[in-house]
């Protein structure tokens, strides 16, 4: 890569970074749950209204790059963002935090549909990949910093204007505004290789087997990750008896060992074929969820917990790179689609809330275990389809 494209790509990899903002939604409701006294699947509803906005706005964002392109359409999805954070700094009412969460999940939705695309016009070929990858890992350092910082509020680190736990809203904010004026003064050239695809047009992709089987693929990834977000501290309060404050170092265990699993995967990458990548990758999840139903010991909690960062760090860029290269002249509409998968951080939270009122987090364990088992089957499929 020329030092120009690097250049070009250090903003847009800041724009990763507040890509990643959309994870705080883990931890941040749990810490909701514990202040309104709510159930699960209240509490779930948090994630799930997050992510439900990727259903409703990924393929209306395919078709607004169509006509505005992808950098303006990033700093759109930044700006939207910021305000999401903003809302929370006022109050932490149950309506307000809706609110601000469904910001949250309508800014990330455009962030995400458009800003992997983006990377295309940075970079490319067999580069791209690993590059997406590097971007989750990027994304991954502002996902495991969220319960850290939010803990370290919660138990009085910077006590400004009672915000506890929420100052994670406020730095989180402050590095929004920066990566708006980064991207802003960045020059890049999109060369227009789109074919344009209406809503309707962008839907039949789903008829290509291989696309349709991605955005399943895309679904349990998400279903995982959100799935293990909110899981993790309540399986260390059911099983160790922690309290959230502790418990939400699980959360950070999942974020470091995910973090690393990117950097490692962009490396690797450049070595090995994705679906080799993402057959290991599999199979760790499998096994340590496995693990989460019968094991109890709180140290093997934490292996199985990082077992599944580890798993789950490449499956999204490899599935997403993959539907890319093959609809090339279709990249937004792919990228629309393959985003709105993100309905599985929807669907699969309100499925393990309603699974652990009813028999425990063993319940929503075992939700996530059917999403590891379809990944292991989607791995065979690359190449066949």
């Amino acid at each position: 890569m020329s030092k120009r494209h690097k250049l070009v790509l250090l903003p847009v990899l800041l724009c990763f970074f507040t890509m990643g903002f959309v994870d705080l939604v883990g931890i941040a409701s749990n810490y909701v749950q514990k202040d309104l006294n709510l159930t699960d699947a209240e509490a779930n509803l948090f994630p799930s209204l997050v992510f439900f906005w990727f259903l409703l706005f990924s393929v209306p964002t395919g078709i607004l790059m169509n006509r505005i392109g992808r950098k303006r359409t990033v700093l759109l999805s930044l700006a939207v963002t910021f305000v999401s954070l903003l809302l929370p700094l006022f109050g932490e009412s149950y309506a307000l935090m809706l609110a601000a969460f469904s910001l949250l999940g309508i800014g990330n939705a455009l962030m995400q549909t458009s800003l992997n695309p983006l990377v295309s016009n940075v970079v490319s070929g067999e580069a791209l990949t690993s590059t997406l990858t590097f971007g989750q890992f990027v994304k991954a350092i502002a996902s495991f910093v969220a319960p850290l910082l939010a803990a370290w509020g919660a138990t009085g680190g910077l006590p400004i204007a009672g915000l506890d736990w929420r100052i994670l809203f406020a730095v989180y904010g402050i590095i929004a505004v920066g990566a708006v004026f980064a991207l802003s003064a960045t020059p890049i050239d999109e060369q227009q290789a789109d074919e344009a695809c209406g809503f309707t047009a962008t839907l039949a992709l789903l008829r290509q087997p291989f696309v349709l089987l991605a955005f399943c693929g895309i679904m349990c990834h998400v279903g995982i990750d959100v799935g293990t977000n909110t899981t993790a501290p309540r399986l260390l309060m059911e099983y160790a008896g922690h309290s959230l404050e502790t418990a939400s170092f699980a959360t950070s265990i999942y974020f470091v060992c995910r973090t690393l699993g990117c950097l490692l995967g962009s490396g690797l990458l450049r070595r090995f074929q994705p679906r080799s990548i993402l057959a290991v990758s599999a199979c760790l999840m499998l096994a340590a969820l496995v693990g989460l139903l019968t094991l109890r010991t709180e140290t093997a909690l934490y292996v199985c917990i990082g077992l599944i960062g580890l798993g789950n760090s490449n499956v999204f860029p490899i599935i997403f790179a993959q539907a890319l290269r093959r609809n090339p002249r279709q990249a937004n509409a792919v990228s629309a689609l393959m985003i709105m998968g993100l309905i599985g951080g929807t669907i699969f939270p309100l499925l393990m809330g309603a699974a652990s009122d009813a028999i425990g987090q063993q319940g929503a364990v075992a939700v996530m275990l059917v999403a590891a088992i379809y990944l292991c089957f989607f791995q065979s499929r690359i190449g066949r389809c």
